[in-house]
């Protein structure tokens, strides 16, 4: 349980990023989720039964990360945790994220 905490400690601005792009939906961040969502379907390490999901009950997850696919996916500044290599990139890397809630005053871990 304290790993898990430690990596969603460590994770926050992504995940918080992904939990924001769920509510908040945005066209072109909804067209990458679902390009990205399409290729986790197809991968071994999806767990749509939630054993290796880093928090119960958020299937379908990612057994490399135990990230919530929903989330996962929304995360612009995310990119696929396959032990054999991403198999879909960032689209923004964490300075330019960083660089872009800067500009629009947004603190997703209130900072």
């Amino acid at each position: 349980m304290m790993k898990n905490l430690r990596e969603i400690l460590k994770h926050r601005k992504l995940i918080l990023e992904g939990v924001s792009n769920s509510i908040f939906k945005k066209d072109h961040v909804e067209k990458i989720a679902k390009e990205r969502l399409e290729i986790c379907a197809k991968c071994p390490l999806i767990d749509n039964e939630g054993s290796k999901c880093m928090v119960s009950g958020t299937q379908p997850c990612c057994s490399a990360c135990g990230c919530k696919l929903a989330f996962k996916t929304r995360s612009l500044s995310s990119e696929c945790a396959h032990p054999d290599g991403p198999k879909w990139s960032a689209i923004l890397k964490q300075d330019e994220e960083d660089k872009l809630y800067k500009e629009i005053d947004y603190k997703p871990d209130g900072e």
